[in-house]
């Protein structure tokens, strides 16, 4: 009776002894410690891919906001050079606007400045070559006779020449209306008797008896010519005229003049080499009348 009940511990000692191996039941400690080590490296492995796939996220989000950045950015340089072209041209618009208003102003006060009399511009017809003497003598007989308040201004339009003599360049000055003078002054009949018997003067220029004032822009015109900076150049040949080459690469050389640029100040002469003529462009000042 007793030796029928057989401790399940025995039987396992006695078949460890024995050398023979008891197979392991299923779902015993011995199945589950033979599955786990090969279900470890998938597991490291899938959880590597895992974390790549997370950076790779990371770093294309970081990329994504560095480009939105630098989008940014550009935005903001180009605004700000948007902002100030827009600055400069309203600055420009303003110094234009200032300065027309500036002009308007002096224009105004010109205007305003202007004695309001009679007072005009007339010309009066003297001898050739003695304008400065007439000037001087009625300067004299204004003073004399103490027309101050009456004739204002004597002047004599000249403006400064620039001429090649000998091959030397110098700067002349010429009258740009020989025989004549002007003269602003109120007109009445002491007036015209002082000018009108001057030394040298021969009359008014106008309609018969009746002196004709200079319009305004005629005056601003002569005025405007004598305050010229640049000297006119003096031209003493004209087309068809031989003329020498002063100056240059074609100096001592003869030509003839073929074309005259006023505005330009420049002569196309025609030079002869090796039997054909050939146009040459030169200054004013590279030429002289042959």
């Amino acid at each position: 009776m007793f030796a029928d009940e057989v401790r399940p511990g025995a039987e396992v000692t006695a078949a460890d002894d024995a050398g023979v191996s008891t197979p392991a039941l299923p779902g015993s400690r011995d199945d589950i410690a033979a599955d786990a080590p090969m279900a470890a490296p998938e597991a490291r492995t899938s959880e590597a891919e895992e974390t790549m796939t997370e950076v790779a996220e990371i770093q294309v989000e970081e990329k994504a906001e560095e480009a939105k950045a630098e989008a940014q950015a550009e935005e903001l340089v180009e605004g700000a050079e948007a902002e100030t072209q827009a600055e400069e041209m309203v600055e420009e618009a303003e110094a234009e606007i200032q300065a027309e208003e500036t002009d308007e102003q002096v224009e105004t006060e010109t205007e305003v400045s202007e004695p309001q009399d009679d007072r005009a511009w007339y010309v009066i017809h003297c001898y050739s070559g003695y304008e400065n003497k007439v000037k001087h003598n009625l300067e004299q007989r204004i003073e004399t006779m103490q027309m101050q308040d009456q004739i204002f201004q004597v002047v004599v339009p000249t403006e400064d020449e620039m001429e090649v003599r000998d091959g030397k360049r110098r700067v002349v000055e010429r009258r740009v209306f020989p025989g004549y003078i002007l003269v602003q002054m109120i007109l009445n009949n002491d007036s015209w008797y002082v000018v009108r018997n001057t030394p040298g003067a021969t009359g008014f220029v106008g309609m018969g008896n009746e002196p004709t004032p200079l319009r305004p822009e005629e005056v601003q015109a002569i005025m405007k010519r004598m305050e010229a900076e640049a000297p006119k150049i003096k031209v003493t040949f004209k087309p068809g005229q031989k003329v020498r080459i002063i100056d240059g690469p074609f100096n001592e050389f003869i030509g003839m003049v073929d074309e005259i640029d006023m505005e330009r100040a420049k002569v196309r002469v025609l030079v002869s080499f090796f039997g054909r003529e050939t146009p040459v462009e030169l200054d004013f000042l590279q030429v002289e009348k042959a």
